[in-house]
């Protein structure tokens, strides 16, 4: 494989900067392109998340629903561990293709988070 034909992604979350509350927060940092083919998720886990009942849970996508990342309870992986490891690209049937320029989002759901900071790297081919 070419290697000038691979590409990173990277963006960044923390709960005290991009906010906590039950929703879809745009991550800072990179774009992934119209007409990539996402590869890979990795997800750095710098900060635990958490909530007060220890039942939010997060999500990531780029293209649609959570297809960098299924929703988990942040009192499991990914969120528990301050470490990295892989995401759960959704891509068993057919690859995640982005239709338009994307941002890398993560969803929180069920309650707010009280803590959580990471980075997700994302690896596509360059359209």
């Amino acid at each position: 494989m070419n290697n000038n034909r691979v590409a990173w992604a990277r963006a960044k979350y923390d709960s005290a900067i991009d906010g906590a509350a039950v929703g879809a927060h745009t991550l800072r940092g990179d774009a992934i392109p119209k007409g990539a083919i996402i590869l890979d998720t990795l997800i750095r886990v710098t900060t635990i998340a958490d909530s007060t009942n220890h039942t939010a849970t997060i999500a990531l996508k780029a293209e649609s629903g959570a297809d960098l990342a299924t929703a988990a309870a942040v009192s499991g992986a990914p969120w528990s561990t301050a470490t990295a490891k892989r995401g759960t690209l959704t891509a068993t049937t057919a690859p995640v293709a982005t239709t338009a320029r994307r941002q890398i989002t993560a969803t929180v759901a069920v309650e707010a988070l009280t803590a959580g900071r990471f980075t997700v790297f994302v690896r596509y081919l360059k359209p």
